[in-house]
C-alpha cells in the first residue's frame, strides 16, 4: 500500500485516517494560498471545460458540473456508459502530476478535473473503481476554491466519515478504499463560489 510521505514540511500537517478497509491521508494546506489562487485562476481561464453527459437507466443525462479529462494518450476512461478520451497535458498539470507522484511515491499519469460553479453543483455516491484503474487504485484529490463537504461511507459496514476539503488541500484515498467505500460531494446551499477538484489517477499502458 502506498504510504504518503511528501518530501518537505507539508508532511508535518498530514492527517491520517486509518479506516476499515481504507487508508486516507489529508494535507489541509498542500499548496500555499498564493499558489492555490494562481492555479485556480489559470485552470478556470485556460482549460476547455465541458458539460459531459452520462447514461443513467438508458437515458443521457447532463452531469451537474463541468469536466476535463487529461493525461497520457493511452488513458482512455469509461464512466457510466460514456467513453472519455484524454486531452493532452496542460504544462502546469503535467508538472503538478509529477510533483504529486514524487511526493506520494506513486505514479499518476492522468487527471479528472471537475468544476463546481457553486453549492448546487455536486457529485453523487460513487467509487473510482473502473477496470482501467486496476486493483486498489490510489486517488490523489487536490481541491481549489470554495471549501466543500466530502462524505465517505463503507459499502457494507455502518461506517461514515465527513471531511471539509479546503482550498489548496490534498486528499489521498489509498489501500482498498475504492473497493469498500463510496464517496460524494453533496449539494451545499451556503457554498456560493467556484470549486475545482483534480483527481489524479494511474492507468497502466496496454
Amino acid at each position: 500500500m502506498t504510504r504518503a510521505t511528501p518530501s518537505d514540511n507539508r508532511n508535518q500537517n498530514c492527517r491520517h485516517f486509518s479506516l476499515p478497509d481504507a487508508e486516507l491521508f489529508y494535507w489541509p494546506a498542500y499548496l500555499t494560498a498564493p499558489a492555490a489562487d494562481l492555479l485556480q485562476q489559470q485552470l478556470s481561464r485556460e482549460l476547455h471545460w465541458q458539460t459531459a453527459s452520462i447514461r443513467i437507466y438508458g437515458r443521457e443525462v447532463a452531469i451537474p458540473r463541468r469536466q476535463v479529462w487529461m493525461g497520457e494518450p493511452h488513458c482512455r476512461y469509461r464512466y457510466s456508459g460514456t467513453d472519455f478520451l484524454p486531452e493532452p497535458w496542460h504544462p502546469r498539470l503535467r508538472e503538478l502530476a509529477s510533483q504529486i507522484s514524487q511526493a506520494l511515491q506513486h505514479p499518476f499519469n492522468c487527471v479528472l478535473l471537475n468544476q463546481y460553479a457553486d453549492g448546487q453543483d455536486h457529485m453523487g455516491w460513487h467509487a473510482d473503481d473502473e477496470p482501467e484503474l486496476g486493483l486498489a487504485p490510489q486517488i490523489a484529490s487536490l481541491s481549489l476554491g470554495q471549501s466543500r463537504r466530502f462524505d465517505l461511507k463503507h459499502r457494507q459496514l455502518e461506517c461514515q466519515l465527513q471531511l471539509l476539503l479546503q482550498h489548496g488541500s490534498l486528499l489521498l484515498m489509498a489501500g482498498t478504499c475504492q473497493q469498500y467505500w463510496q464517496h460524494r460531494l453533496p449539494k451545499q446551499a451556503q457554498a456560493k463560489a467556484e470549486r475545482i477538484n483534480l483527481t489524479f489517477r494511474y492507468i497502466a499502458p496496454k
